[in-house]
């Protein structure tokens, strides 16, 4: 069920993000009196599940069928010498077709759900885009006709799709903040008990207890923003409170790198084990422990946080413990059972205040296009670490299993705004890479054509996309696999 609450909320994502980026093609297409023959939330591939077109003032729906030549017979010819096919584009005299035939309405576009569920598509006239369509490209130019018009224009039809989801993450982040506030562990509250770390954080120089003061000399308000911090900004040092002492810790060269190809919560908060609630058949609360109670040792070793009490407790798996609490005043000894999962059945309280800074309506908009702002400079930052092979970044691209996983377990809208405006601001940063195939690409070219005033031939255009989309493909298969890949680890 757990896996399926995730799919669900994957593909709603995906949906009204491929839906928002095509829609930016589309209205600006129109804007400018360019055809959009067809708006498809997946791909169509042989056949649609479902079409629908306005003919003559009235909708007309297909289902589950199969696609047909829209305006072109394609005939195919040998050429006896070179034995190279070559292809000849018949048009439909679409005044032959009968009267409630939706090709004859060549100015509407037809809206369809496809069966391949990799994103979706914007079929624009005159347009070397992935449909490839070299019937239509061979004909004139047609003043409808993408090709035709200006060059600023054009750019605008291709940043359209970009400039939908970074509104769409501006949109999502304005409700989240008006509605929820912003939430988050301050480092000052963190540096009541200082922080934990693991073998990582040990090896860069940090220890358990120690209270972070600044990451490169500047005070970082939420805590949860300091390992990103360390790897998104060359941070050379950490200035820490250790034993009553201010101490500089050096990062070594290779800091960035260690914490990417680790994978791990290098620095965490540390708090007192105070028991929140318990799961079913609990063995500690049949033995007596009781909520708030304050765990501090297991026989005769002390753990006074919650990290010490998880580091220990792997050793008494199916054994019986003296667990000592201490409740209101009171210090005491329960014996309870570990079971072979290295549990008692309890959950530890949260311990740390959350600030939460609430903003109207109003103040929502700035902090909304401040948010979006810092997500994509942060996003690009990490995109640029995947580029290089040094930092081993590369290692850690995901497909569709590591997006699916970023969702809940359970559906609640709240962190479902927020995955799909992160989600939308990926879309955004990925799509306007200078690539074949992608939007970035066609603005590439554009720009070539505005800056040389030569327009890049449709042979051209035609191979780019190609190469592109092998790209692009690889990339897509690399990305799974590497999921693929980590289900066996």
């Amino acid at each position: 069920m757990t896996v399926l609450i995730k799919i669900i909320q994957l593909i709603l994502a995906l949906s009204i993000l491929v839906i928002i980026h095509e829609f930016g093609h589309f209205i600006a297409s129109r804007i400018f009196g360019v055809r959009v023959e067809k708006f498809y939330m997946f791909f169509d591939w042989k056949f649609s599940i479902f079409r629908c077109k306005k003919v003559n003032g009235k909708w007309r729906f297909k289902f589950f069928c199969k696609n047909e030549p829209e305006k072109y017979i394609t005939h195919e010819r040998i050429d006896p010498i070179t034995k190279k096919k070559e292809y000849e584009y018949e048009p439909i005299d679409l005044n032959t077709l009968p009267e409630d035939d939706w090709r004859r309405a060549e100015d509407a576009t037809e809206f369809g759900l496809g069966w391949v569920p990799l994103g979706g598509y914007c079929k624009i006239a005159g347009m070397i885009d992935e449909s490839m369509d070299q019937a239509q490209m061979a004909q004139e130019p047609q003043p409808w006709e993408f090709r035709t018009k200006p060059a600023w224009q054009r750019l605008i039809i291709m940043i359209g799709g970009v400039c939908m989801n970074v509104i769409l993450a501006f949109v999502i982040y304005i409700g989240l903040i008006a509605s929820y506030g912003e939430q988050y562990i301050p480092t000052s509250e963190v540096n009541k008990y200082g922080i934990t770390v693991d073998s990582l954080g040990y090896n860069l120089g940090l220890r358990d207890g120690d209270k972070i003061l600044t990451v490169n000399g500047n005070y970082i308000e939420d805590f949860s923003q300091i390992p990103m911090q360390m790897i998104l900004e060359k941070t050379d040092y950490i200035d820490v409170e250790r034993d009553g002492d201010n101490v500089r810790v050096e990062l070594p060269e290779d800091a960035v790198n260690q914490i990417l190809k680790a994978r791990s919560t290098f620095i965490n908060t540390r708090m007192p084990f105070v028991v929140g609630g318990f799961s079913n058949g609990s063995y500690a609360e049949k033995a007596g422990v009781m909520a708030n109670d304050k765990i501090i040792g297991i026989n005769e070793v002390e753990t006074p946080y919650f990290q010490d009490f998880k580091n220990n407790i792997g050793g008494y798996r199916d054994t019986d413990i003296a667990l000592r609490v201490v409740r209101d005043t009171d210090t005491m000894t329960i014996v309870t059972h570990v079971g072979s999962d290295a549990t008692i059945g309890v959950y530890a309280a949260q311990t740390l205040q959350v600030a939460t800074k609430e903003y109207t309506f109003l103040q929502s908009i700035p902090q909304g296009f401040k948010k979006t702002g810092k997500e994509l400079s942060d996003y690009w930052k990490q995109l640029k670490l995947i580029v290089k092979p040094s930092t081993g970044a590369y290692e850690s691209l995901g497909g569709f299993i590591t997006i699916g996983s970023i969702f809940p377990d359970s559906f609640i809208w709240e962190q479902f705004w927020r995955m799909t405006a992160f989600l939308s601001i990926i879309l955004a940063v990925m799509n306007i890479l200078p690539i074949p195939g992608l939007d970035g690409g066609h603005v590439l070219f554009l720009l070539w054509e505005v800056i040389t005033r030569r327009k890049p031939s449709d042979k051209f255009l035609e191979r780019a996309t190609t190469i592109g989309f092998i790209f692009l493909l690889i990339l897509l298969i690399y990305a799974n696999g590497n999921d693929i890949m980590r289900l066996f680890r």
